[in-house]
């Protein structure tokens, strides 16, 4: 169906002498098997918008008419990538208007993840194939990132030479945001997780949310601090202001306090204009303060006045700044054991920690990793255009056993890596990173996608190994009642120390 498309866009993209020749091939569409596949009508509504038509006294009109009639984006380029036509529901999903986009280069326009490296009519226009039901997401003039799904082909002259490039786009965020309250039970505000540990961080962030408190996220790297900040500020009456992330530990001090408090112009050698600082960009909404651990105890207590007055002083000024600023924070680093060696004031320590949330290592709650993977694979699959279904039963045990120092960015990571290498739609042991694949024969057998009966399995021997057998323990752990868990053990024919085997 998109080929036929592709084929009208093409005499759509020549000048007029080619109309009739345009009108004859909607006429052909008109009978054609394939018409039958066009799920929205798209074809018909071209039909439809040009039936009776002569040659057009304003062509460029009648091409708007017809390109317009089609639900999904469409666009067309020429050989230096510039836009030749851009219909209706393009402008609509990119916030873009016609005028704006005709004549742009298609990579400004769009904005896409996979413009640089990736791009798919490149790819098209380079090989002559055509490419169909490709995944990507774009960012809109305003700033929001949306999910597409893309198909593209060539556009030709009559000698078969390549002019140019059409392609389709649809909007996927009704989709995504199907998926995602389909999921809505195990997801909270894009951090996954179903054990009991994550289950009770998200009972309460709603109420912290609510409130006007200072925050203090602590946790080891890769725990998805800024996730949690991000979630608090989304739920927050603050929502609609401004969320700003600062690393304390990236910078030295000198530039640190510029970039959180500004200076004024002639501050310093090179101020030459006037710098806001992060808490006033953030005035009204949430600031992150990441890393705040790693702050030089001078630092500490401009950020103790900060959070007793509520004011800054930009660097050169003279004047307090009033601001209304949130405060969340987050370490990876125990504060209360700095604050008796000394080295963290216990002043700003019990400032910052009114209420305070310990996130924990990803090898506390193994029950999430099935879900994490997932969530994972989906990700990429929409970032990267692939279709990966998943991982081997083999993979998924060799990760539900991996102690993961880096946490969750390290699955992350090592998904990552198994994408790269992925050229089927399986993840196997051999895409995995040297230090995970086995030495020996594997400890599991089994292709294609773990079962969910083997997944449970899993999870339940792990908590028992875990908890040394101890079935309360277990239970709770994996959020289940002991009597649930015995019924899923005794179905799952799992006896007493067979966590061991």
């Amino acid at each position: 169906m998109f080929a036929l498309i592709a084929d009208l866009a093409f005499w759509l993209h020549l000048d007029c002498r080619s109309w009739r020749f345009c009108r004859a091939k909607l006429h052909q569409l008109k009978n054609s098997p394939a018409i039958a596949e066009c799920t929205h009508g798209n074809i018909m509504n071209v039909q439809n918008a040009i039936a009776g038509v002569d040659m057009p006294e304003d062509l460029d009109g009648r091409e708007k008419t017809i390109l317009d009639s089609i639900n999904e984006g469409v666009f067309t380029v020429d050989l230096q990538w510039r836009i030749t036509a851009f219909n209706r529901a393009a402008e609509q999903i990119t916030k873009v208007s016609r005028r704006e986009a005709i004549g742009r280069q298609c990579c400004d326009v769009f904005r896409a993840n996979i413009c640089e490296n990736a791009c798919i009519l490149r790819r098209t226009m380079s090989s002559g194939k055509p490419v169909l039901n490709a995944t990507a997401h774009i960012f809109s003039q305003t700033g929001k990132r949306i999910p597409i799904r893309i198909s593209t082909a060539v556009l030709r002259d009559d000698a078969a030479q390549v002019i140019g490039g059409v392609e389709t786009f649809q909007d996927l965020s009704p989709i995504e945001q199907l998926k995602k309250e389909l999921q809505g039970k195990y997801t909270f505000e894009d951090i996954v997780g179903r054990s009991a540990i994550m289950t009770k961080l998200f009972d309460i962030l709603p109420q912290i949310a609510q409130s006007v408190s200072t925050v203090l996220i602590e946790g080891p790297s890769g725990t998805g601090k800024e996730l949690f900040a991000r979630a608090i500020h989304n739920l927050s009456p603050r929502n609609k202001k401004p969320f700003v992330a600062v690393n304390c530990g990236a910078l030295p001090d000198t530039l640190l306090e510029s970039e959180l408090f500004g200076h004024k112009a002639g501050a310093f050698t090179d101020a030459k204009r006037e710098k806001p600082g992060r808490f006033a960009l953030a005035n009204g909404g949430t600031i992150f303060l990441d890393e705040i651990g790693d702050v030089s105890p001078a630092m500490q207590i401009r950020l103790l006045r900060v959070l007793q007055e509520r004011t800054i002083e930009p660097l050169g000024s003279v004047e307090p700044l009033k601001i209304d600023v949130r405060v969340v924070a987050a370490t990876n680093k125990d504060l209360s054991k700095l604050v008796r060696n000394g080295s963290f004031r216990e002043d700003l320590y019990y400032r910052i920690r009114v209420v305070s949330l310990k996130l924990p290592n990803l090898s506390q709650r193994r029950e999430d990793i099935p879900l994490l993977i997932d969530h994972i694979v989906s990700k990429f699959n929409q970032l990267q255009g692939k279709d990966i279904q998943g991982a081997s039963e083999e993979v998924m045990a060799r990760l539900m056993e991996y102690e993961y120092p880096g946490n969750v960015r390290e699955l992350e990571n090592i998904i990552e890596q198994a994408f790269v290498l992925c050229r089927d739609r399986i993840i196997e042991l051999h895409h995995l990173p040297a230090e995970l694949r086995p030495i020996g024969p594997a400890k599991y057998a089994g292709t294609g996608p773990m079962s969910l009966e083997s997944m449970e399995k899993l999870l339940i021997r792990e908590a028992l190994l875990r908890h040394k057998g101890n079935r309360t323990k277990a239970a709770y752990q994996l959020g289940i009642n002991p009597s649930t868990l015995y019924r899923k053990m005794k179905v799952l024919s799992i006896k007493e120390g067979d966590e061991n085997t």
